[in-house]
């Protein structure tokens, strides 16, 4: 069956509040590890991860970094108005460049009492210590968001030091409490290096340099992507089908050693560390498929459409994928392949490059769960009942898992 048939409905379970965890563990590799695998279910912590991944193995990470995307704004007549920055406006070719503009730039925003927000009202934000002040003025608004001008007096910082100084940490929003110093480091992964997110890579969370260390001492490889992660990934699935539902498209940035990565390890274990990971990864294979077969591609707009992996006709293998992915980076003399996918993983997808998945908990009637269910089936339902009926914390601070897609034998 199309995944555009899916019911949203039949994907969920009961979550009550005290089954999120509102704070992280004091130690990031003590949470809670469920480890799926051929029907079974084991336990253990993220401390001991490496001992479940074969030696060989290839582990993806998400390296983007979570930036200060919540703005407080004051009015000239009293009262604050907030601002949450999405994404940059299309002008710019890509989120990195448009962190790295001075003095100005157009960011796609969130405003919450927007209608507090009057024609040509300029708001202000005072940041007295960095020495500068920002400012806001309403340019556009479009379906889901407004465009916003923002403006700071001091010419040399760059807009993601601007974020920095001005703005707060972007907790999830079912953490209902205030973000606080502890926060700046816990909601950050310690691989976390491009600047863009705007929620955690959460399922990288869990792990520190000593896990990091035993997994390659278990001859486990290291690779890196960028994913940012837009508040897209909180939009519930409000449509009775999947048809009437609008993925988020988020930007990806692959490094060519990556993909050699990906073409090396073919024939062992790929596992993604993360959805966002997951999603990039498959992503990479459906836009080298393209390129394999003569399909052209919205390289400024969605490279992946999340009905691609669906509708496209013929398939090359991965390998044949990966190779056409280096072909093109050679022609356009480049390093590094940077887009934005919109895929939309659901039960009926075919993985076409990962085999395992380390994931966190995820939310009912979520396009998360859809991917988990997608990798394991039905299965999906008995680690989650089987999640709370052992004490395992949901969501982003939460426990986590470690998912063998069925067919992927270790």
């Amino acid at each position: 069956m199309h995944p555009k048939y899916l019911k949203i409905a039949d994907y969920t379970y009961d979550l009550h509040d005290d089954r999120i965890a509102h704070h992280p563990l004091d130690q990031r590799d003590d949470s809670s590890l469920l480890i799926y695998k051929d029907g079974i279910i084991d336990t253990d912590i993220y401390r001991n991860i490496a001992t479940h991944i074969p030696s060989g193995s290839l582990m993806v990470f998400n390296q983007t970094k979570v930036v200060h995307a919540r703005l407080l704004f004051n009015k000239p007549t009293g009262g604050a108005i907030e601002v949450f920055c999405l994404e940059p406006h299309s002008s710019y070719r890509d989120i990195q460049s448009a962190m790295l503009q001075k003095g100005q730039v157009w960011w796609n925003c969130l405003v919450g009492s927007a209608k507090k927000w009057k024609e040509n009202m300029v708001l202000q934000l005072p940041c007295t210590e960095a020495g500068f002040t920002l400012s806001a003025t309403m340019v556009s608004k479009t379906q889901g968001h407004y465009t916003i001008q923002l403006d700071w007096d001091n010419p040399e910082l760059t807009f993601a030091e601007v974020l920095h100084h001005a703005g707060k940490v972007p907790l999830p929003p079912y953490i209902t409490r205030q973000a606080t110093d502890a926060d700046e480091a816990r909601y950050q992964t310690i691989f976390a290096l491009a600047e863009g997110s705007v929620a955690a890579p959460t399922a990288g969370l869990h792990f520190t340099p000593g896990v990091m260390d035993s997994l390659k001492g278990q001859s486990v490889d290291i690779g890196f992507v960028t994913l940012h992660v837009g508040a897209g990934t909180f939009k519930p699935v409000k449509s009775a089908t999947m048809d009437e539902h609008d993925m988020h498209a988020e930007w990806i940035d692959v490094s060519r050693e990556t993909i050699l990565q990906i073409l090396a390890h073919q024939g062992q274990k790929i596992v993604a560390t993360g959805t966002t990971s997951l999603r990039t990864l498959e992503s990479l294979y459906h836009i080298g498929n393209k390129l394999f077969n003569g399909i052209e591609i919205d390289w400024a707009g969605i490279a992946v459409h999340q009905w691609d992996p669906y509708e496209t006709a013929n398939f090359c293998t991965c390998a044949e994928a990966m190779n056409a992915l280096l072909s093109y980076l050679a022609q356009q003399d480049s390093d590094r392949l940077v887009t934005r996918t919109q895929i939309l993983i659901a039960p009926g997808y075919q993985f076409r490059v990962v085999d395992g998945l380390v994931t966190n908990f995820h939310q009912p009637q979520s396009t998360l769960l859809l991917l988990v269910a997608a990798l394991i089936g039905e299965d999906w339902r008995t680690i989650y009942d089987y999640a709370m009926a052992n004490g395992f914390r949901f969501l982003s601070y939460g426990d986590g898992s470690l998912l063998w897609k069925k067919d992927a034998l270790v």
